[in-house]
């Protein structure tokens, strides 16, 4: 875990402690998370691009939030990592699903494909991620994990004029080496087990 990563999740954990001890828990948070990203997505799909991207990176702040309340709250369970990372895969569902409307509207093919590959290639960065662990190998290498990915399409949005289909370029293209990278870096590790 790299320096930043670590000083926000101490950061996470310092905000929210009051919240933790009130009683909320970190399946109320990964829930609440989901229901927010429901009005962005519609804000997104509607073509309030600019509030749909500051909405997204406020929303956004569930996901480290969750993590940290379980962790104040000493109640990290498998049941909890497990809904945080379906909840989550519905979320981006929700959010590029609302850009290939956005763009299915506007009549822009190269947008409706970018939003299609960035979304597949997310589903998979975290596919090979939980298919390599429960296999007992390590799958968390590559760039552009879900917080990043956010944050980048949150900025896109904000500034949509002229930045949403360069970063959908660029999204895609990480997120679809990513899968590669996790491709190659499990073979690696088959190997080393034969």
């Amino acid at each position: 875990m790299g320096e930043i990563e670590r000083r926000s999740k101490r950061l996470a954990e310092t905000l929210i402690g009051p919240l933790a001890r009130a009683g909320v828990t970190a399946n109320h948070m990964t829930i609440a998370g989901f229901f927010a990203a429901i009005p962005v997505a519609a804000l997104i799909a509607t073509d309030y691009l600019v509030v749909g991207g500051i909405l997204l990176l406020i929303a956004s702040a569930f996901d480290t939030l969750d993590g940290a309340v379980a962790r104040v709250r000493d109640e990290v369970t498998e049941f909890g990592a497990f809904l945080d990372s379906t909840l989550d895969r519905y979320v981006e569902v929700a959010y590029f699903g609302a850009l290939i409307w956005l763009f299915l509207g506007r009549d822009d093919a190269a947008g409706v494909i970018l939003s299609f590959v960035v979304l597949s290639g997310s589903i998979m960065v975290s596919y090979t991620r939980a298919r390599a662990e429960g296999l007992g190998l390590y799958g968390k290498v590559g760039v552009l994990q879900r917080p990043e990915r956010l944050i980048l399409l949150g900025i896109a949005l904000i500034f949509s004029g002229w930045m949403l289909l360069p970063v959908l370029w660029a999204m895609a293209v990480v997120t679809n080496f990513t899968v590669l990278q996790r491709i190659l870096h499990v073979r690696s590790q088959t190997r080393k087990r034969q």
